[in-house]
């Protein structure tokens, strides 16, 4: 008789991981007192999958700051779940082959749009200001585009109703290597959630039965 496992709620999945035989990887979280944390699970019991989760999950404590539990489990340090980060942290992983050497991405990004650079700095408790080295309206308006996405993106706020380039994560503790993530996608982040709608829509967790 099969055993019954509580993985948690599913809030992500990967249908189709390319780099690993096609197997189906899925992010589930969990509840451990006041500390959200992140399953990293596949059914799949293809020699190596064990190695290839374990890819992921090294992966996305590099590239989303996160930490691991003895029992490989993955939470943010200030222990809030920030749910649609962890999400984009989890795709962003998985879509990176086993063995590449995987380093925090910088805080800074070129905006294909305006042709400037964007730069977001720490201001402490959490709150990060957008900049760019470009003048004018436009460059204003792109950095305060790129502030609305790394909100849509992280679920953080603005800092004031009326400030355009600052925003904050509501749990005041530093993300500097989430925020570098998910500034690479901040110029683009209705495509980014466009695809996620899509993937989402597609993705079906196979019973054990039914994978490899």
């Amino acid at each position: 008789m099969g055993r019954i496992v509580d993985l948690g709620r599913r809030i992500e999945l990967v249908p189709i991981d390319p780099h690993f035989h096609d197997i189906t990887i899925a992010l589930y979280r969990q509840q451990r007192g006041e500390r959200t944390v992140f399953l990293v699970h596949t059914y799949s019991s293809l020699e190596g999958a064990d190695a290839r989760i374990q890819a992921v999950v090294q992966a996305m404590q590099t590239l989303g700051g996160m930490l691991k539990t003895p029992d490989n489990l993955l939470y943010f340090p200030c222990g809030v779940g920030h749910e649609a980060a962890c999400r984009r942290v989890f795709l962003e992983a998985c879509k990176l082959t086993q063995n590449v050497p995987v380093e925090p991405r910088p805080l800074h990004t070129l905006d294909r749009k305006s042709k400037l650079t964007m730069t977001v700095n720490s201001m402490g408790n959490g709150t990060y200001r957008v900049g760019t080295d470009g003048e004018g309206r436009s460059a204003t308006r792109r950095v305060a585009a790129i502030a609305g996405g790394l909100m849509k993106l992280g679920d953080m706020a603005r800092v004031e109703e009326n400030s355009k380039d600052t925003v904050a994560f509501p749990c005041a503790h530093p993300h500097d290597a989430l925020v570098g993530l998910l500034l690479v996608r901040a110029p683009n982040v209705r495509i980014v959630l466009r695809e996620e709608e899509t993937g989402a829509s597609r993705g079906v967790l196979a019973a054990p039965s039914q994978q490899t």
